[in-house]
């Protein structure tokens, strides 16, 4: 059910077979074209390979090409209620559009922009929310599953009539269940690269949860092109929740940490090591697995699977390396112990190593 069609967004290939990626958004007013392009950098840092930013008025829409210039991931402009908002972002060069067919409806506008996008390339993503399915759309087809694939629908064959291809269609619900049905209804019906994401999500606590329930009925089988878990507050934590998503079903090859739960068993302090080591991996290009494990009921076991481990014991800090014992470590070396085994490991070329002040 993976879509067969791919389109390219700044470079960033979309669909067709392409490994899935993770976007995110900028909380950041558009028109500070300074503090804009900081947050860019910092969810490309954290691993997003597209960013959005809002273009609610003309004045944000004349920051993008300061915003564009040297950006370290493509961007796509999303667009509400104006449609010559969309112009001005295609003429400042941004890389892709998002268009809510809930408020950017007439035919005239609708083409406009398609016809221009077309000129320079640029995909659009058609994508509809549950909490903005146009009115009439409602009254006929009503808020599920049903409605939302009609607005998608109609929107698609709005940009058809202009003969535009490069889309990308995003269904989204707050509810993961009906996100996930309308998305498999869109997978069956059109070829299109889909974006996964649950919106309205709520804080990073539940958004988390959300949207990996969401995200992983459907990548599982096959269904999205790209993802974004979207948060409520600071979005420097959604790319890294899409990476674990995307590593927790196998699509990605990425670093994680594997820790136990704690019990009075713990002979070290797991939660504090088990998060250093989560944020020194957060930004590292080497497969590596670390394990954290408390005491020596689990802890060889899952160290034997490990690149590298540390196991509270009866007598003490153990290290392994590789699956294999390599010797005791002082409680207090424990965490210095792990980041330059970690460095060592990703070495040449690796940035797993962290700095701490």
């Amino acid at each position: 059910m993976a879509s067969r069609l791919q389109v390219c967004a700044g470079g960033l290939l979309i669909g067709g077979g392409a490994p899935v990626s993770v976007q995110s958004m900028t909380t950041t007013p558009t028109k500070d074209a300074a503090a804009t392009r900081a947050q860019i950098r910092e969810l490309a840092t954290a691993g997003a390979a597209l960013v959005r930013v809002s273009v609610p008025d003309e004045e944000s829409a004349r920051a993008l090409p300061e915003i564009i210039e040297n950006t370290p991931v493509p961007l796509a402009a999303d667009i509400h209620f104006q449609a010559d908002l969309a112009l001005l972002s295609l003429d400042a060069g941004i890389h892709k559009l998002r268009l809510n067919p809930g408020n950017i409806r007439r035919r005239k506008d609708v083409r406009r922009i398609a016809e221009r996008a077309a000129e320079l390339n640029v995909p659009i993503r058609v994508g509809v929310n549950s909490g903005s399915i146009p009115g009439d759309v409602r009254e006929k087809y009503g808020s599920g599953v049903d409605g939302l694939w009609a607005a998608a629908e109609r929107h698609l064959g709005l940009l058809g009539e202009t003969g535009f291809t490069r889309i990308v269609v995003s269904i989204k619900a707050s509810d993961p269940m009906l996100t996930v049905s309308a998305n498999l209804k869109a997978a069956s019906l059109c070829d299109h690269p889909l974006h996964l994401g649950v919106t309205e999500a709520g804080p990073p606590s539940t958004a988390g949860v959300r949207s990996a329930v969401a995200m992983a009925l459907l990548l599982s089988r096959g269904v999205g092109d790209t993802i974004r878990v979207s948060s409520s507050g600071s979005p420097l934590v959604e790319p890294p929740l899409g990476l674990e998503i995307l590593s927790s079903l196998g699509l990605l090859r990425r670093a994680r940490v594997v820790s136990c739960p704690t019990c009075a068993r713990a002979r070290l302090d797991v939660a504090a090591l088990a998060e250093e080591v989560s944020l020194a991996l957060r930004t590292c290009e080497t497969p590596i697995t670390v394990a954290v494990m408390g005491c020596e009921v689990n802890g060889p076991g899952e160290a034997r699977e490990a690149d590298i481990a540390l196991i509270g014991t009866p007598t003490g800090i153990l290290l392994w390396l590789r699956g294999k014992a390599a010797g005791e470590v002082a409680p207090e070396q424990a965490l210095q112990t792990l980041m330059r085994e970690i460095a060592r490991f990703s070495a040449p070329g690796g940035n797993c190593e962290r700095e701490r002040s």
